[in-house]
């Protein structure tokens, strides 16, 4: 595995969405570097990868949503954090959240389980999810996730995700804070 710069020359057997990601990246002329690699559907997975894309924050990324399935939250937390149901339901106001079916995960940010990533935003077109960032994250430079496909990670600047892709993408976030603590 080696980083890259930018989309990949030849994109013959990538899906559309991962260029769709690499399209809207470009046109917000956001410098980003590229690692392909085998598939990685954990955090354990992506050890290496993380390696490589240091100093970036890396996240877990995960997409919730209230018991009745009609508000959905994509949370993002750094990767050595514990995820308490608890902590974040009392921040928004919204009890008892869980892991959202894989279907809305598909119907709204046009992802796959294990290929969650804030730029799946770009597909949510009706503004259904809701984006929730760990205050940790915000305090790095870098940011590490997937293009919409968890065989490549992408690096770029914290600031071009938060000032420039999400303002494109029509998403506002709300900053939470995760204790990590058990």
């Amino acid at each position: 595995m080696k980083i890259e710069l930018g989309r990949p020359a030849n994109t013959a057997g990538r899906l559309e969405k991962e260029i769709r990601t690499y399209d809207i990246l470009d046109k917000l002329g956001i410098i980003y570097e590229r690692v392909d690699h085998e598939a990685a559907e954990t955090m354990e997975a992506c050890k290496e990868i993380d390696e490589i894309l240091s100093p970036a924050v890396i996240c877990k990324n995960l997409f919730l949503c209230n018991s009745q399935k009609t508000k959905f939250y994509l949370l993002m937390i750094k990767d050595d954090k514990k995820f308490k149901t608890k902590e974040i339901s009392h921040q928004i106001n919204s009890p008892r959240l869980s892991f959202a079916p894989p279907e809305y995960m598909e119907r709204l940010l046009d992802i796959t389980p294990g290929s969650v990533s804030v730029l799946g935003l770009m597909n949510d077109t009706e503004n259904q999810v809701n984006l929730l960032v760990d205050e940790d994250v915000l305090k790095g430079e870098y940011i590490g996730c997937h293009p919409c496909i968890n065989t490549s990670s992408l690096r770029f600047k914290i600031s071009d995700l938060f000032e420039v892709f999400l303002k494109e993408v029509h998403h506002d976030y709300t900053i939470v804070t995760l204790t990590g603590e058990e």
